[in-house]
């Protein structure tokens, strides 16, 4: 596993919490020995991570404690990894994408539907939306709402959520405010927003907009267009707490 490499040299020279995700889940290497996701992730935790993420085992988990009547058998990736290194050590990565209806009356009962505010319309002027979750990177979908992921990775042992939104990465236009309050409105775990940040206020109005505990942003300071100093000044300017360094 490279990357435990990069993580044992980062832990040795970062003193901040470190989260890893990208491949724990349980497998098989080539001389045929399995090794189960509790193990891979605590071959991180010994190379110095804080926490692990989850992305499509969290989704396939989910789909199974659905499936058995909401009932835990104790099997899956969250629910071993938790049981061992606790809830807090446990994130789950959520990739929803928007699924538009013109009306309520198309919605699937077993996913959570929300009007949109106006100027969050659909290409054909579509007022609602579920969002539904993804796998492998956004390539494939799944009949699962994201709120549903949520709610079940919660119960499953995760101890908070990174939710991400495919229609907002990248555009640099703010987070999808809709889906941060149906997802924090239905757990009781911490939600880090995620995908959309292109400026400091988008930080700000999230923070004012929903309960969302976090905010995480990516390409807006690999590409310094701006300062993570700029983004708590802006939140500390309007009423925002933010810790900051001095």
């Amino acid at each position: 596993m490279p990357m435990l490499q990069v993580l044992e040299a980062a832990s040795r020279s970062i003193f901040v919490p470190l989260t890893v995700g990208g491949g724990i889940r349980s497998y098989t290497d080539d001389s045929g020995k399995t090794f189960s996701a509790l193990e891979v992730a605590s071959r991180y935790f010994r190379a110095g991570a804080d926490k692990i993420s989850l992305g499509s085992d969290a989704v396939y988990a989910s789909e199974a404690y659905v499936a058995a009547g909401k009932k835990k058998d104790g099997s899956t990736s969250i629910e071993t990894i938790s049981h061992v290194y606790g809830a807090q050590a446990v994130v789950i990565s959520i990739d929803p994408k928007r699924v538009y209806l013109t009306s309520l009356d198309e919605a699937d009962p077993k996913h959570v539907t929300v009007e949109l505010p106006a100027d969050q319309a659909g290409p054909e002027g579509q007022r609602f939306c579920w969002w539904q979750a993804t796998v492998h990177g956004g390539r494939e979908a799944r009949d699962l709402c994201a709120v549903t992921v949520a709610k079940s990775c919660e119960a499953l042992g995760a101890g908070e959520i990174m939710l991400n939104c495919i229609d907002m990465d990248g555009q640099c236009q703010g987070y999808d405010h809709a889906l941060m309050r149906a997802v924090t409105e239905s757990v009781g775990i911490p939600v880090i927003a995620s995908s959309g940040a292109g400026k400091p206020r988008h930080f700000t109005d999230v923070f004012k907009d929903t309960t969302v505990q976090a905010a995480l942003a990516a390409g807006m300071f690999h590409r310094k267009e701006v300062g993570i100093d700029e983004v708590k000044a802006h939140m500390l300017e309007n009423g925002v707490l933010a810790r900051t360094c001095s």
